[in-house]
């Protein structure tokens, strides 16, 4: 069975006020009510260590927003694997759409970062998705399949049975345009047809694919149902508890 799990990314939001509050009040949710997929949250890297002393191990899982290509050195203002390692964290988002449309990241980076993050035992969430122009071009089957191959294929079978890929259909994100559930399941479908030419159907069927595009409350049941989507990535939605929660209910 694939891990079914539900991600909030944080992204550049909260004060440490805010951000202490919503965790305490999602550790209460989380110990009063009976969810049937895993939760985890990427919170600014200010809050992880706040993050860890508020959830026990394995409660909600803590993930960083971005991790370094370098294992240490002078690189200011970077995370690097062993810094998530020695606070026990879960694993580190990688490739989100945000870094490589302001940051110019790629998917040679990806591939590093990951294999890093593999290395010392940390979950990569590998992320990955077409703009609208390719959308509109017709080019999303091709973008997503060099993406993933670029990113993901110098692991072994083994190793990324370990990764979390996540779908981020950047068009639809901030365009007005819409992703139906169909839509979703159809690139995840094509995502895991890619992982399983390469490393078999039976690998293929062990690898969690999120979806990434404007996952909420209202429709979290209907995309969560698809065959091919093990969960959600999701954005602002994660920043109020009440929106949250009933995203992490589209599972019951």
């Amino acid at each position: 069975m694939r891990r079914k799990i539900v991600a909030g990314n944080w992204k550049m939001n909260k004060n440490v006020i805010d951000a202490q509050q919503l965790m305490v009040q999602l550790l209460s949710y989380k110990n009063n009510n009976a969810t049937n997929c895993e939760v985890w949250i990427a919170p600014p890297s200010l809050y992880l260590m706040m993050a860890k002393d508020i959830f026990e191990k394995d409660e909600i899982g803590i993930f960083s927003q971005d991790i370094s290509e370098h294992e240490s050195g002078a690189y200011t203002g970077e995370i690097s694997v062993d810094m998530l390692e020695s606070i026990d964290a879960t694993g580190s988002l990688i490739g989100h759409s945000e870094r490589r449309q302001y940051h110019g990241e790629t998917d040679s980076h990806c591939n590093r970062k990951v294999k890093l993050a593999l290395d010392k035992g940390l979950i990569p969430v590998y992320c990955n998705g077409e703009t609208l122009e390719q959308r509109k071009a017709g080019q999303h089957f091709e973008v997503v399949k060099n993406q993933t191959e670029v990113a993901l294929f110098t692991l072994s079978a083994e190793e990324i049975k370990k990764v979390v890929i996540a779908y981020e259909p950047v068009w639809a994100i901030g365009t007005g345009e819409t992703a139906t559930p169909e839509q979703a399941q159809e690139i995840h479908a094509h995502i895991r047809s890619i992982i399983a030419a390469k490393y078999g159907q039976e690998v293929a069927d062990e690898v969690s694919i999120l979806y990434g595009g404007s996952v909420k409350p209202d429709n979290a049941k209907e995309i969560f149902s698809q065959p091919d989507i093990d969960g959600g990535l999701i954005g602002g939605a994660a920043l109020k508890l009440e929106d949250f929660s009933k995203i992490i209910e589209g599972f019951n």
